[in-house]
């Protein structure tokens, strides 16, 4: 590798390198002795801006500047499940094996284990003709997840001349040689590069109509994300994003999960980094790192590799969805990427705009949740996978019309709002019902209807709209006082009561309540539904408000999300019996009273 260039200027991450003349844009470059990693991000003439992704402290005027001729890129391949990497997708338990408990500058690591065997099973036999995204082989991963090995996407069609027979080869091993039209030869291994910054190629992206199941009553029914979708996670300090974003990655009915610590304090993220090792797979037992991949960079760690490691994992993502795997990825926090790309513009020197954020912090955004999708893969044989990118937004001072957070309000159709006021007042998750908002509810709605519930869109759309009366009538109780409004009115308050505690609000540390099957979600919501139907017939069929609130079956009802366990959902199915037998001899007995009172 010879050198391109000198150093000439340095200001923390960004550096100027001159004699570069031959430098490519985004080409990665290894700075000063240390051989640094780095990034070209602008070229003026002979002079190349570099940002650094390693600590620039000691580095002066006129260390060399190798070039390598390639963009920032990842490997792909077996080895990657149960990793965690930095955001530059270096093995952090290695480079802690090397360097202690801080990265040292200039540290490398093999992205993907070089020297472990894996078994690999041929999928593809001598004369087969493949392209870019065919599948080779399978390999098994983990217990959880079948790694499926592709061709790299920009493969020209070809013919198979030579595939290894079943058994143990490394990362390295030619697998499969291929012969192009042309005459060319190709060498395909089990692994291959790709730009994080270039999405990869697919053959046709689908409408989003399969929800994303999270086990989250407040998400899955009235914010449905779907499989492919996007959504974000605003909040101030201490209203649970971090919580909520671990639950979905826990839960969520995706094959492959990505959690992306992107800038986040270090007890945040050691907190991901000691649990999820812990946690068991819902559905089969296995470790829950089995088919989890962390991505760990941390507030104290390189800012520039800050901003990197949101395209490190989504193109990772991308790979798995390839394979024709659900993939959700989540990144807390895409403000303190936002951070990074303001700081690193700073020190450019170019022109800032809102809050001092670059100008194109928008089309970053966009570039970003562009990438997520439920599609059609490249190759042979067909598969579909998809990339849902959930992204944790933290505006300063909760004001969510701060610029990050009102660009991403242009691009995401999720918007889980959290409240600092339900979060103060101990109501978790502590999303806002009313500023929340999602624009997949009548694409899920045919899943649901088909798989679980054909009246779910009618039972979440008469529960929302007590939600939605009961906070018109607060307005009302403010100024004039609850004993101002009728019963009917009054019923209203306790029915949206009931919905708080009983539905919106659930407890992530319950053995029960971390988690809601959608069978239990449309139960339970029935209960509620049927529940304000039965009293208001009461109600108007002579029996008092009060003998309403002192029925029996309402902390029934309320405490069923923790009391009553997925195996044993006909408990619910006896409460709505019981609940129904009461009002029903409720409304016999007004009716005699009123026939007294004649």
């Amino acid at each position: 590798m010879a050198a391109k260039g000198k150093v000439v200027w340095v200001s923390g991450p960004a550096v100027k390198a001159d004699g570069m003349a031959a430098a490519k844009m985004y080409e990665t470059v290894e700075v000063g002795e240390a051989r640094m990693v780095g990034e070209v991000i602008r070229l003026t003439g002979d002079v190349a801006f570099v940002q650094v992704y390693e600590s620039t402290s000691g580095l002066k005027p006129g260390e060399p500047v190798f070039g390598t001729g390639l963009p920032l890129s990842v490997s792909l391949g077996p080895g990657m499940m149960g990793n965690i990497y930095d955001g530059l997708q270096r093995p952090l338990n290695i480079i802690a094996q090397k360097s202690g408990a801080f990265i040292g500058r200039g540290i490398t690591a093999p992205q993907i284990p070089q020297d472990k065997p894996w078994d690999f099973t041929p999928r593809v036999k001598v004369g087969d003709e493949i392209t870019g995204g065919s599948m080779l082989g399978t390999v098994p991963e983990t217990d959880l997840i079948e790694h499926r090995v592709l061709a790299p996407p920009n493969t020209p069609k070809c013919k198979i001349v030579d595939v290894a027979k079943q058994g143990k080869y490394k990362i390295e091993d030619v697998i499969a040689n291929a012969e192009a039209s042309g005459g060319e030869k190709i060498a395909l291994k089990m692994y291959h590069r790709w730009p994080v910054r270039i999405p990869r190629p697919i053959v046709d992206r689908f409408d989003p109509e399969i929800p994303l199941l999270t086990g989250q009553r407040v998400l899955d029914t009235y914010f449905p994300i779907a499989k492919g979708g996007t959504g974000a996670i605003p909040g101030g300090f201490g209203t649970g994003k971090t919580v909520t974003l671990h639950q979905v990655a826990t839960w969520a009915d995706a094959k492959v999960v990505f959690h992306v610590g992107c800038g986040e304090r270090g007890n945040e993220m050691t907190e991901v980094l000691v649990k999820f090792p812990e946690l068991k797979d819902p559905t089969t037992g296995r470790p829950l790192m089995e088919r989890t991949i962390l991505v760990a960079n941390t507030s104290n760690m390189p800012v520039a590799a800050r901003e990197a490691s949101i395209y490190t994992g989504v193109t990772m993502a991308e790979y798995y969805r390839d394979m024709g795997y659900d993939t959700v990825l989540v990144a807390d926090s895409t403000s303190r990427w936002a951070e990074a790309l303001r700081e690193i513009s700073g020190r450019l020197e170019e022109m800032p705009a809102e809050e001092g954020y670059p100008s194109y912090l928008a089309s970053r955004l966009a570039e970003f949740y562009e990438r997520a999708g439920r599609v059609r893969a490249l190759g042979t044989p067909e598969r579909n996978g998809s990339v849902t990118l959930v992204g944790a937004v933290s505006p300063t001072g909760a004001d969510f019309t701060e610029p990050v957070t009102t660009h991403t309000i242009r691009f995401i159709r999720t918007f889980w709002a959290l409240d600092t006021r339900l979060a103060y007042s101990r109501h978790y998750p502590a999303i806002n019902w009313m500023t929340s908002y999602s624009g997949y509810v009548s694409t899920v709605a045919k899943w649901w209807a088909e798989n679980v519930s054909k009246d779910w869109e009618l039972l979440r759309n008469e529960s929302y709209e007590v939600l939605q009366r009961e906070d018109t009538l607060k307005e009302i109780v403010r100024l004039l006082g609850p004993e101002a409004l009728p019963d009917e009115e009054k019923l209203i308050l306790e029915i949206a009561r009931m919905i708080k505690i009983g539905y919106l609000q659930q407890n992530s540390y319950d053995a029960v309540d971390t988690y809601c099957s959608p069978q239990k979600q449309v139960k339970l919501m029935r209960l509620m539904v049927e529940f304000h139907k039965e009293a208001l017939n009461a109600l108007r069929g002579g029996a008092t408000l009060a003998q309403i609130r002192a029925s029996p079956t309402i902390p029934k009802i309320i405490r069923a999300k923790f009391e009553v366990k997925e195996s044993e959902l006909n408990k619910l199915d006896s409460i709505m019996d019981e609940m129904r037998n009461e009002f029903k001899t409720m409304t016999q007995q007004g009716e005699v009273v009123k026939a007294v009172a004649k």
